[in-house]
């Protein structure tokens, strides 16, 4: 295992295996929405079930990441990512060869399953495999570049899938993908043997962490359905509050609690989660309103809608995989996420200011390039912060908050939005948006520290005791 981490070219050919199993999790998340349509005249749903494709695997996929991500730290994280890549990769072949509305959807809720155990545990492997500054800089622009640019990718390939074949492929598609990195997985991949199921196996905190989250995430997605005051949301979101404070009160109290609560010590961890809610919440509304109106207003397909977000893929994909590391390197990562943060917040002004039924795509185009540059510039380096004070001991569980915390964040912001967006109009929610990034700039300003200077005794290894 030694030998493993100190080969260069293994290191890069596990962090490759783990880009690819990033990417098909990610994919995914955008491929299916394109061949709902599809789905909906082929296997008979209503409007209202045909929801449940895409929100049965968002839900089983937020609720089990944190767990996922424990898991990662007590059995080991290669372990966890492997089988989660066979789970994703047998549940894609059931939504594949799926005949019925309730196998797709029971398979879309497996899947979800089975992104949240791999993706959970990749940025823990990330940063101890690359241990160096300049090492980890540029494999976080990796990862990075991998899992902001797939969304898009995955709309030009669902549309192309769907149009050449039918729905069935974007899910078949998946299989030789995920066989093919199974096998590279074993191969390259290493992490440090688990610490065993009795330094953290706190049923009844899993039980109540997967519960909260699972209701909180079903809350916000069937929003538009129910209506943010309707007494199925408050009542859904009154017992996912429940469940969560419970699950507070049981990691104060646990001999070996699932999430210890003195990992939020740190400035850094503390930090750096709660600026990706925020970024991530205005971004994900910001797509969603974006896709709509170029569908409704410039009246684009899904491949059209695809190469419109090009500007975004393009110009992370520029930074990520390049000048990101080099420039956090040289002025430092907090500056980097406050310039780019700051450049995309720029980016929604510019939106906020765009008429709202411009048909002009000109008009459209410096908002996306303003945030793929923000985006592409921040995100490397706010992940170098958030797992900055992680160990082997807690590595795979700050790895899945820091998912868990993004997929929230993504799940509330973009209902929020759209809601505001709903009532008001896009140019108001996009005024939200960019006031979210800004608080954001604020608080990596002044709350993100250099790693150095953390106070000791704030990972969880130090912790427990």
């Amino acid at each position: 295992m030694i030998r493993a981490f100190t080969s260069t070219d293994t290191r890069w050919a596990a962090l490759a295996v783990l880009c690819i199993g990033m990417l098909m999790i990610v994919l995914d998340a955008t491929i299916v929405n394109v061949a709902l349509p599809s789905m909906q005249a082929d296997l008979g749903f209503t409007p209202a079930n045909l929801a449940w494709v895409i929100n049965g695997y968002v839900i089983a996929f937020g609720g089990f990441l944190l767990l996922a991500g424990r898991l990662g730290d007590l059995i080991g994280s290669k372990r966890v990512f492997i089988a989660g890549l066979a789970l994703f990769t047998f549940a894609s072949l059931l939504c594949g060869i799926a005949s019925t509305r309730e196998l797709l959807v029971g398979a879309r809720f497996i899947q979800g399953i089975g992104g949240a155990l791999s993706s959970s545990v990749i940025l823990s492997m990330v940063v101890t495999m690359f241990t160096a500054p300049d090492e980890r800089a540029r494999a976080m622009g990796y990862f990075n570049f991998t899992a902001s640019a797939g969304g898009s990718i995955g709309l030009l390939l669902g549309g192309a899938i769907t149009q050449i074949a039918n729905w069935h492929w974007v899910f078949l598609v998946n299989i030789p993908i995920g066989i093919a990195a199974i096998i590279c997985a074993v191969r390259y991949v290493t992490s440090p043997e688990g610490l065993g199921l009795r330094e953290g196996a706190d049923a009844l905190g899993a039980f109540l962490i997967t519960a909260a989250l699972m209701i909180a995430v079903y809350t916000v997605v069937e929003i538009p359905v129910n209506g943010i005051a309707s007494v199925q949301t408050l009542l859904a979101g009154t017992i996912g509050v429940v469940l969560f404070g419970g699950f507070i009160a049981r990691q104060a109290t646990a001999a070996k609690p699932l999430l210890p609560l003195g990992v939020f010590r740190s400035r850094n961890l503390t930090g750096s989660n709660i600026i990706q809610v925020l970024v991530v919440a205005a971004l994900f509304g910001f797509f969603f309103l974006d896709s709509l109106h170029f569908r409704r207003v410039l009246g684009y397909n899904a491949i059209a809608t695809g190469i419109a977000f090009l500007p975004i893929t393009i110009a992370i994909g520029a930074l990520s995989l390049g000048w990101s590391a080099q420039l956090a390197m040289r002025f430092g990562p907090r500056r980097m996420i406050v310039a780019g943060v700051a450049t995309s917040a720029a980016g929604l002004a510019w939106a906020a200011a765009t008429p709202s039924g411009s048909g002009n795509y000109a008009l459209i185009f410096p908002s996306m390039l303003l945030l793929g540059i923000g985006m592409g510039v921040a995100f490397p380096s706010l992940m170098m912060f958030a797992m900055s004070t992680a160990t082997n001991r807690d590595s795979g569980l700050i790895s899945g908050l820091i998912q868990t915390t993004a997929q929230v964040g993504g799940a509330f912001g973009l209902a929020i939005l759209a809601t505001v967006a709903a009532i008001t109009n896009d140019s108001i929610a996009f005024t939200i948006a960019a006031v979210c990034l800004l608080l954001a700039v604020v608080l990596a300003g002044t709350v993100l520290q250099s790693p150095a200077t953390e106070p000791p005794g704030t990972s969880t290894s130090s912790l427990q005791g």
